[in-house]
């Protein structure tokens, strides 16, 4: 099997990792944790392609780019993962795998955070680890994709 290809979508203020709200979400910024996921998808004998807005809109155009794009992707949606219909609709529309992340274990977190609109639509959901939670959502995401291939 040759190369895999996974997109990596971050919703709305994943931008601001590093500065926001560090108790929550660890001090690392969004380009440390790509930048790290870039050398484990060259173990993995994969590609990452990174994707970050704070536009629900713009995040679905680009979920309806990932098919025959992308063999399979990781998402964090933000807080669109407890609301958005529209990226789940995308989603199911394209037919790619991926894993649902969250760098905070949303379940010990607001009752309104509990709900989480993708994840019936996921192969996985990684969620409490910190920026390790993109890692092993990489690592079982490829394993899938390659014991399914």
């Amino acid at each position: 099997m040759g190369t895999l290809r996974v997109a990596v979508i971050n919703g709305p203020n994943l931008n601001m990792l590093g500065i926001r709200e560090p108790a929550i979400y660890g001090s690392e910024t969004l380009a440390q944790i790509e930048a790290n996921l870039k050398s484990v998808a060259a173990e993995l004998d994969a590609t990452v392609d990174f994707f970050q807005s704070n536009s629900e809109g713009d995040l679905v155009t680009q979920v309806q780019k990932l098919r025959g794009a992308a063999d399979g992707a990781l998402v964090n949606a933000g807080a669109y993962a407890h609301s958005s219909l529209a990226l789940r609709d995308a989603f199911a529309a394209v037919s790619v795998p991926f894993v649902e992340v969250h760098l905070s274990n949303v379940h010990a977190r607001e009752p309104e955070r509990h709900r989480l609109v993708l994840a019936g639509a996921a192969i996985g959901v990684v969620c409490g680890l910190g920026s390790y939670g993109y890692e092993a959502a990489l690592r079982g995401l490829v394993r899938n994709l390659r014991a399914v291939k």
